[in-house]
């Protein structure tokens, strides 16, 4: 995809993710990553940011000898995606109605 995303989708984008399941850094990196170039080196700090602002919290589980950290979304991230949904609605039906020369919706 050739647009950019800013700071707020990408959370918008983990949030819902993760509003599915609980996952660890690379498949959420990996999920991301069918609809936008990301890097996990660009995916941590999403991370460290929405667990800052108690959206996120994180527990690890062992595997192969090894923890994993997991990310789980909280009722505050669940509450703060719910927003988003309603902000990329808004959002989307106005850029539809440029590009497509009316809202879909009609």
């Amino acid at each position: 995809m050739s647009f950019q995303l800013g700071s707020a989708i990408l959370d918008a984008c983990v949030l819902g993710l993760l509003s599915r399941e609980d996952t660890y850094g690379y498949v959420l990196t990996q999920q991301v990553r069918e609809i936008v170039d990301i890097s996990e080196s660009t995916l941590y700090p999403v991370l460290r940011r929405l667990q800052k602002n108690e959206y996120l919290e994180t527990y690890d589980k062992a595997y192969q000898g090894r923890n994993r950290r997991y990310y789980k979304i909280t009722e505050l991230g669940i509450k703060k995606y719910k927003e988003y949904l309603v902000e990329w609605n808004e959002y989307k039906e106005n850029v539809d109605k440029i590009l497509l020369g009316g809202n879909k919706s009609e």
